[in-house]
């Protein structure tokens, strides 16, 4: 009897040592990050969605703008692969695309569609927070897509889990 209690509890430790290492169905937040093809530091709303056990789904809204200057809007979604370092250390990388709007102010306006990657890291905290910084290399496609048709956007990521 006293084995049989002792390889459960071992059994119940192995499970809750595995479930730590899964990553959240769900994750809501911001991503800030230096996005160079807009020149400016901006915040992005970020949304991450498990699809599968080591697999999720990102999408990232940024608005930025500089008085009189420029207003602009970006809409990227990746997929993701994540795999664990550690317990709650993970590093992903990922591949997608989107689409963005840059209206210069006086000089007309550019609607173009981007190419993305991603490689980054994460920290998943005993309580529902997730770190994350990664590098995102954009391609853009478009007649004036971030002036020269590459971006690479730094980020940090702070999201709820849930």
């Amino acid at each position: 009897m006293r084995t049989l209690v002792l390889t459960l509890l071992f059994v119940f430790a192995l499970g809750l040592h595995c479930e730590a290492q899964r990553i959240s169905k769900n994750a809501l937040g911001v991503r800030i990050g230096d996005d160079d093809g807009f020149n400016s530091l901006g915040a992005e709303i970020s949304y991450q969605l498990s699809i599968l056990e080591s697999n999720r789904l990102e999408f990232d809204l940024g608005i930025r703008g500089e008085k009189d200057v420029y207003d602009a809007f970006k809409l990227v979604g990746l997929f993701q692969w994540v795999m664990p370092l550690d317990n709650s250390f993970h590093w992903y990388v990922g591949a997608g695309g989107g689409v963005a709007n840059v209206d210069y102010k006086g000089f007309g306006s550019d609607t173009f569609v981007l190419l993305a990657g991603g490689i980054g890291i994460e920290y998943n905290f005993k309580i529902p927070l997730l770190l994350s910084l990664d590098a995102r290399p954009e391609f853009g496609l478009g007649d004036d897509s971030y002036g020269d048709g590459f971006d690479f956007d730094l980020g940090l990521g702070i999201r709820y889990q849930f």
